[in-house]
């Protein structure tokens, strides 16, 4: 695609800031900054990986991981503001099942060793992650304040704070999942990822690019799944204090 092809995908843009305007939405500086901000963001990635795949340096491909996971943590963190050590604990969270994710693909050779595969796949599930994270902070945080009394029952009837969150924690872990399960029902169906019809345009084997599809949808799935059962373990001692009173979301500084 030439730059001047491009460069027509903004009539899009500027038919939404129009019927922003129209509608006196106040949406039009929205769209502005993020389009200028996805343009550049994505520009900018292109040229780094450009330049990485070449290298095929171990260290580079470590660091740009590295800096997503730590983006990806910040960003979902902000989901629980006031939550003291968050962020670390996505963090945690996130890297584990990056590890794990890249040590099944790489160890069983479903994937070639190489940074054009492993940054890829790991932005993506990375990614994921971060979305599961923010839909399970938010989601355990609404959950408290519904079942505060529920909670507090049980541990003045000397139940550890793990017990009393257990059904809270469930149910977190359920709805942080909800997306990415009614993804995989519909896939093929109702969407054709981005990731296949790439594939599709760029002139490779629909078969092909169904394979790679699967790929990912698996990992994805897998990626939510870890990510939001260990955040589960290690979030919901944040709202607790030392001596087990339950510190409701609002009111933590």
């Amino acid at each position: 695609m030439s730059l001047t092809a491009l460069s027509f995908t903004l009539l899009f843009v500027l038919g939404t800031m129009l019927v922003s305007i129209w509608q006196k939405l106040g949406l039009e500086k929205d769209i502005a900054i993020g389009t200028i901000r996805s343009a550049v963001q994505l520009l900018a990635v292109g040229y780094v990986l450009q330049f990485i795949f070449r290298a095929e340096h171990a260290a580079f491909v470590v660091l740009i991981i590295i800096f997503m996971i730590s983006v990806a943590s910040w960003n979902a963190a902000k989901r629980g503001k006031g939550l003291p050590g968050l962020v670390w604990r996505i963090a945690v969270a996130i890297t584990a099942m990056e590890l794990l994710m890249m040590g099944v693909l790489l160890g069983l050779h479903i994937i070639e060793p190489t940074a054009q595969y492993i940054i890829p796949i790991s932005g993506m599930t990375i990614g994921s992650a971060m979305v599961v994270s923010g839909l399970f902070i938010n989601h355990i945080k609404h959950e408290i304040q519904r079942n505060k009394g529920e909670i507090e029952t049980l541990l003045a009837m000397g139940a550890t704070a793990g017990q009393a969150m257990q059904e809270v924690r469930a149910r977190a872990v359920k709805f942080s999942m909800i997306p990415t399960i009614d993804g995989m029902k519909t896939v093929g169906l109702v969407q054709l990822p981005g990731m296949m019809t790439g594939m599709i345009i760029a002139g490779a084997d629909p078969v092909v690019a169904v394979r790679y599809q699967i790929l990912i949808v698996f990992s994805f799935t897998a990626s939510a799944a870890i990510t939001s059962m260990l955040l589960s373990v290690l979030v919901y001692r944040l709202f607790f204090t030392a001596n087990l009173r339950l510190k409701l979301p609002e009111t933590i500084n």
